[in-house]
């Protein structure tokens, strides 16, 4: 009888199959996304029951991207040490209690703690379920990266609009959805197979790593403008695009704010999938002009008045924003040596995630005093600029390249 315990203690515990684990990571990492966009809907209401200001709004904002970069900067290879169970789970059983904080807030205070608990388990998720993915399926686990988070933010957005705007106590029933959710997936990946051993070292891994190859330098240094367009863009629509939609058009339903944002990464994800076969330059090339040309296009939909055009520029300026998202890393990562790539990775995110968050702080603190459209209009002449000072950098080293 003790020898037919022993056995049972002995047999290993089931484990998914690696197809079912890359599928279950991508909905989870979909879901951090998703989690990360959904408050932005809600912030009107938070608005209107806290009595919170545009510069509140940002920092709220704020403390989730700072908490998710401060994550990426220490605990981002953390796996590699611990394995990739334990870490999802940890990541997963964070967001959860972020949502629970999400619920009970009664302030901007509690928003934020809320929010930075999110960000941080958003960071920490980041590059453990992208490991996962890339470990059950090296094919098409770059790809799968690439757009989980822009269709989790698409997701997020438009699905917590849907709910503001239709369903009843939108503030509990967005965050329960999302806790399901997570704790659905937490209980399935308990069961994924570990595709990294645990290994000493897990102490030393914490402590911020950010370099630059020499080779890489003059390339970072050139779309460093873009970069920072682009991300400040994304900044401000998730912070304080549902009210420049709702102040410049009139439009109170938050399902159309909600919709506005959500095209921006929708178009983002379309982009990203659809120049996987041009190269990088001519990516990256074509995405400037098409964040531009989406800016100016919605700054116009705010003259007019009409969500429409704000809409349809938002696709446009959506799809430079994908463009110019994979044309930066895929001009980047070749310059990087495989043990250089964290460190350069590092580095990208430290300039996007800092771009992302403190326009977005500045806007909403100059928003009470000079207007929100006012605003906008500065924000937005500021992104095309920045642009087009990357693009013209570029000109600038392939003209000193060519031969006299």
């Amino acid at each position: 009888m003790s020898l037919c315990v022993s056995c049972s203690a002995a047999r290993p515990r089931p484990a998914l199959s690696n197809a079912t684990t890359t599928v279950v990571a991508v909905i989870a990492a979909i879901t951090f996304g998703a989690s990360g966009s959904a408050p932005t809907p809600l912030y009107h209401q938070y608005q209107e029951s806290f009595g919170l200001s545009p510069l509140a709004i940002t920092v709220i904002f704020a403390a989730y991207v700072m908490c998710l970069l401060g994550a990426l900067l220490t605990v981002g290879s953390l796996s590699d040490y611990i394995g990739r169970r334990p870490a999802v789970a940890a990541a997963l059983l964070m967001n959860i209690a972020a949502m629970v904080l999400f619920m009970t807030a009664d302030s901007a205070i509690a928003l934020i703690v809320a929010r930075a608990v999110q960000g941080f388990a958003t960071g920490f998720a980041t590059t453990t379920l992208g490991a996962a993915i890339l470990d059950t399926n090296p094919k098409r686990g770059l790809v799968l990266n690439s757009i989980t988070a822009m269709a989790g933010m698409t997701l997020g957005s438009l699905g917590a609009a849907i709910l503001v705007t239709y369903a009843a106590t939108p503030q509990l029933l967005v965050y329960l959805v999302l806790l399901i959710l997570s704790a659905v997936e937490a209980a399935i990946l308990f069961f994924m197979p570990e595709t990294a051993e645990p290994r000493p070292g897990a102490m030393s891994s914490l402590r911020p790593h950010v370099s630059v190859p020499r080779r890489a330098r003059a390339t970072l240094a050139r779309v460093t403008p873009v970069i920072i367009a682009s991300w400040a863009l994304g900044g401000f629509y998730f912070s304080l695009m549902p009210s420049l939609v709702r102040v410049a058009t009139g439009a109170t339903q938050p399902i159309v704010g909600g919709l506005v944002v959500s095209a921006l990464t929708f178009s983002g994800v379309l982009a990203v999938l659809a120049v996987r076969p041009v190269q990088a330059s001519r990516v990256l090339a074509g995405g400037i002009v098409a964040l531009a040309s989406g800016v100016a296009i919605t700054l116009g939909g705010v003259h007019a008045q009409l969500a429409s055009i704000m809409l349809l520029g938002t696709v446009i300026a959506g799809s430079g924003f994908g463009a110019t998202f994979t044309g930066t890393m895929r001009s980047l990562l070749p310059l990087a040596a495989t043990d250089e790539r964290a460190g350069l990775l590092s580095a990208f995110y430290v300039v996007g995630y800092l771009s992302f968050a403190l326009p977005a702080v500045l806007a909403g603190y100059l928003a009470p005093m000079i207007g929100l459209v006012n605003v906008a209009e500065f924000y937005g002449v500021t992104v095309i600029v920045m642009a087009f000072a990357s693009m013209a950098a570029t000109l600038l080293l392939q003209t000193k390249r060519q031969p006299v």
